[in-house]
């Protein structure tokens, strides 16, 4: 399935396109043509979702069956949620509820501020088409900001990037400095020697960012096909933190060299961000210019910020619950489309722009479905790093809003930052989240108080009545021929084997 995500290509003017870099990502996020959106989305999902169905379904099957032989856990998802110990379902089911309101708030400012871009005919039951939001998979709306941001007051920080010549090599540097700036480690000789930092020419790659322990003495490596934008600058930042995590847990026993939990891992650098995404910070490395500190801006901030970070969330949930309920076989094979955009429409509040059928597969146009990489670990990250951030920002004594916080250069943040990462998997999740924030549970009140004054703007600029949608018309049955062929195609390709093997005989 991952070769198959990997070597996918598509056709558009006359060149077949990868997704990364500078490929069909960067269409989805450049252009506002609402039919070449629409062309490109799908021609995705064609050349890679669509192809894997088949070996999907068979993964399931036996990894499902390997699971059931270790006599653990019932199914693979069961697995997968081990790390989080017991109650775990019902814990983020809660932690979901509790940032939904904002959620369905921030959807209808979206959709209506986009309603009058495309017009009223694109947004029945007030869904919001999933190829639109500058992104391939609606994970993060961050790149049509141009479209939604209410005031002139915006930050170009790519282009202020590009400007000033900023390369790969000075990203990545860039961002050491500022785990530098609060004590915490270099990053190693091997790391900067043996890394890869961008797209190899004439070879297939993954080019999904990501970060490597090698379990050798200070080998830490990042695979990335790094492009200039404030995008790629934070995702640096994520990598790099997980890097931080193994370099800080190196000296613990093989064991317990790990995350507290994988949500853990996912939060380290995303913690930091928070800090070197506010202008304050961004004007300090001089990648903003004159910023005016004013309620405006402040608004254009948080909104840029709820584009990224909140609309995450449940893109996260369906994705994993999504492939928990394929597992424990709650989901079966021949309703993989409509069950997989029941929960888009549910959750997400969005909807595919052309006709999906059980032929389809969208689940694998998504690397961590293609490469069976568990996804609720991201869930739980953007919850906790938000847990991280305030209580670092309480260590250094900030008074202020959360989202004005910065730990730069605050070594009493990077110690007390440390000290939880240092202790690996040595003690169980709830103990090092107690270490860091003081409180054993995962909550989502410093998530909301980081948005608070975003949601006092949304409310007096979101007409009530136009807040939540409707999934009455969303996929319920496919007219798919998937699963009708699929008898009769066994049928056929069990004839074919037998009649060989007796004419071999």
């Amino acid at each position: 399935m991952l070769k198959i995500y990997s070597t996918a290509c598509f056709q558009v003017d006359n060149e077949c396109k990868k997704l990364q870099p500078h490929g069909l990502q960067s269409i989805i996020a450049q252009s506002r043509d609402y039919e070449k959106l629409k062309t490109v989305w799908e021609g995705w999902r064609n050349v890679s979702g669509k192809r894997m169905r088949q070996d999907f379904a068979k993964w399931v099957k036996l990894s499902n069956e390997a699971i059931k032989d270790g006599k653990q856990y019932k199914n693979l998802g069961e697995s997968w949620r081990s790390a989080y110990g017991p109650g775990f379902v019902k814990k983020i089911e809660k932690l979901f509820h509790k940032i939904e309101e904002l959620y369905r708030l921030f959807h209808a400012y979206v959709r209506n501020t986009l309603i009058k871009k495309y017009g009223a005919k694109y947004f029945k039951d007030n869904l919001i088409p999933a190829h639109i939001l500058g992104n391939m998979w609606a994970q993060d709306w961050a790149n049509i900001n141009e479209l939604l941001l209410p005031y002139k007051e915006r930050l170009d920080v790519t282009g202020e990037m590009v400007k000033q010549g900023y390369n790969i090599s000075k990203m990545f540097h860039q961002a050491e400095h500022f785990f530098t700036s609060i004590g915490l480690k270099n990053m190693t000789e091997k790391f900067w020697n043996q890394s890869v930092f961008e797209k190899i020419s004439k070879r297939d790659m993954v080019c999904h960012a990501s970060a490597w322990d090698l379990m050798a003495t200070n080998d830490f490596r990042i695979k990335m096909c790094t492009e200039i934008t404030m995008e790629d600058f934070v995702t640096i930042h994520h990598e790099m933190g997980h890097i931080q995590y193994y370099q800080q847990y190196e000296k613990q026993p093989v064991y317990f060299r790990n995350g507290a939990n994988p949500g853990f891992h996912e939060a380290v650098g995303d913690t930091l961000a928070l800090s070197v995404s506010t202008p304050q910070h961004l004007e300090k490395l001089s990648l903003v210019k004159n910023y005016t500190n004013s309620y405006e801006a402040e608004i254009n901030y948080l909104m840029l910020m709820a584009l990224d970070k909140l609309v995450f969330v449940p893109f996260a949930y369906v994705m994993d619950k999504f492939r928990w309920n394929v597992f424990s076989g709650e989901i079966s094979e021949d309703e993989y489309t409509a069950k997989w955009w029941e929960y888009k429409c549910k959750y997400q509040g969005i909807r595919a722009p052309v006709k999906r059928t059980e032929d389809d597969f969208d689940p694998g146009a998504k690397m961590h479905i293609a490469g069976a990489v568990p996804y609720i670990r991201y869930f739980v990250s953007y919850i906790i790093q938000f847990q991280f951030h305030k209580a670092l920002c309480d260590k250094i004594g900030f008074k202020g809003p959360l989202h004005k916080c910065d730990i730069y250069e605050k070594e009493e943040a990077g110690k007390a930052f440390a000290d939880m990462l240092q202790l690996g998997s040595s003690v169980s999740w709830e103990d090092a989240l107690e270490k860091i924030t003081g409180k054993k549970k995962m909550d989502a009140s410093a998530m909301l108080d980081y948005f608070e004054p975003l949601k006092k703007w949304l409310k007096n600029h979101t007409d009530e009545s136009t807040i939540g949608w409707s999934c009455k018309n969303v996929i319920k049955t496919s007219s798919s021929s998937t699963s009708k062929k699929e008898p009769f195609k066994t049928f056929i390709l069990l004839s074919v084997f037998y009649v060989s093997i007796w004419i071999n005989f």
